[in-house]
C-alpha cells in the first residue's frame, strides 16, 4: 500500500486530508510542522506528501528544501496545499522541488487529479 504524509499545523486540515488520501487507497501519517515531518521521513520515506506552507517550527518550503537534500528525499511526490496563491510562491515551491501546487480549500477531486497527474493513482 502506498503511503502519504499530511503536513499541516491545522488539525482540521490534517483530518480532512487524511480522509481524502485514505479514500484514494493510501495509508496516511500526519505531522503538524516541517520538523516533525522531516523526522518521520527519516524513519520511513512516504510515497506522497501533502504539504502546507505556513507552519511553526519549520515551514513548508524549508522542509521541502531539506527533504530534497536527504537520501531518498527526491522520491516522494510533494503537493503543496496552501493559501499562498501568488506566482512568486508557486515558482519558489516548484524550484524547491514541489511536484504539484493546489490552493486551499481543496477536495478529493483536486487531490485525486494531482495524484493521478503525478502517477500515484
Amino acid at each position: 500500500m502506498k503511503t502519504c504524509l499530511v503536513v499541516d499545523d491545522s488539525r482540521v486540515i490534517r483530518k480532512v486530508a487524511r480522509k481524502i488520501v485514505e479514500d484514494l487507497g493510501f495509508a496516511c501519517e500526519e505531522a503538524q510542522d516541517g520538523k516533525m515531518a522531516l523526522d518521520q521521513c527519516r524513519k520511513s520515506m512516504p510515497d506522497a506528501i501533502l504539504l502546507d506552507w505556513n507552519m511553526p517550527v519549520m515551514n513548508g518550503i524549508d522542509f521541502l528544501v531539506t527533504l530534497r537534500a536527504e537520501q531518498n528525499g527526491k522520491r516522494p511526490v510533494v503537493v503543496f496545499c496552501t493559501t499562498e496563491n501568488d506566482m512568486s510562491h508557486i515558482t519558489q515551491a516548484l524550484r524547491a522541488g514541489a511536484d504539484e501546487y493546489v490552493m486551499k480549500p481543496f477536495d478529493g477531486d483536486i487531490i485525486g487529479s494531482k495524484f493521478a497527474e503525478a502517477g500515484l493513482v
